[in-house]
C-alpha cells in the first residue's frame, strides 16, 4: 500500500478550513446585524404597545363613564 498523501494535502486541508472559518466569521456578523435589527425593532414595539394600552385605558375609562352618566339619567325619570 502506498501512501498517497503528502505536504500538498496538508495545505488544502488547511487552505478548507480557513475558508470554513472566514464562512462562519461572515455568518456571525450577519447574523449579529440582524439580532441588532430585531432589538431595535422590539424596543419600538414595546413604546407603541404601552402608548396603546394608554389610549385603552382612556378609552375603558370613557366608556365607564358615559355608561354612569346614562344610567343616573335614567334615575331621574
Amino acid at each position: 500500500m502506498e501512501n498517497k498523501r503528502g505536504p500538498d494535502d496538508l495545505e488544502k486541508l488547511l487552505e478548507q478550513r480557513q475558508e470554513e472559518v472566514d464562512m462562519l466569521k461572515k455568518q456571525k456578523e450577519y447574523m449579529q446585524m440582524k439580532c441588532r435589527q430585531a432589538g431595535e425593532a422590539i424596543i419600538k414595539l414595546q413604546g407603541k404597545y404601552i402608548s396603546l394600552e394608554k389610549e385603552y385605558d382612556k378609552v375603558c375609562e370613557e366608556r365607564d363613564n358615559f355608561e354612569r352618566m346614562l344610567r343616573n339619567g335614567d334615575d331621574t325619570k
